[in-house]
């Protein structure tokens, strides 16, 4: 039986990709901006600095966001992902990567242990919970189902843009990102 309910979530995850959202689209020429949601003006704190901060607060900038809970493998994947996109981008000061713990059982510091753990050094916050319920709200429930592995892409002028649903490698990553990156 638990063979078969494993089976049965390695399916669901390579099927995953095909579900969800499709790549964000180009970014339109000279395109107004949409009006900020309301969870980019709360606050949050980045557990490995104490620093306080906001999403609105990256206004300019590319903000990759990456939904994620400490007990998923399918969100430790992708952060090394993450990671390995960084580096091929240099780290970019106008690429923001945000990684948001959706758990409500988990806490920031079992999140500063996690990210000292495995070397992250990008902004990890447990997402409070007005924040967590408007990623459900606006995007879907899916956004709270950490191994789905959903993330957005905030362009520079605030637009928010679904990625696809499912593992994305580095290469995925910045095909993504790159048309946001360009100026």
């Amino acid at each position: 039986m638990l063979r078969q309910a494993a089976l049965a979530a390695i399916l669901l995850i390579a099927l995953l990709p095909a579900c969800g959202p499709a790549a964000p689209p180009a970014p339109a020429a000279g395109a107004a901006p949409a009006a900020a949601p309301e969870w980019f003006s709360y606050t949050l704190t980045d557990v490995r600095t104490g620093e306080a901060f906001a999403v609105g607060d990256f206004s300019g900038k590319v903000v990759l966001i990456e939904t994620m809970a400490q007990w998923c493998p399918n969100c430790l994947f992708q952060q090394g992902e993450t990671r390995k996109l960084r580096q091929q981008l240099g780290s970019p000061p106008d690429l923001i990567v945000v990684s948001l713990d959706v758990d409500l059982h988990e806490d920031a510091a079992s999140l500063a242990k996690y990210t000292a753990e495995f070397g992250f050094d990008w902004r990890f916050a447990v997402a409070p919970l007005e924040v967590a319920r408007a990623l459900g709200n606006l995007y879907s429930a899916e956004y709270l189902n950490p191994p789905l592995d959903p993330m957005l892409l905030v362009d520079r002028r605030g637009n928010v843009h679904q990625l696809a649903y499912g593992l994305k490698d580095a290469q995925v990553l910045q095909e993504a990102v790159a048309p946001y990156l360009a100026k």
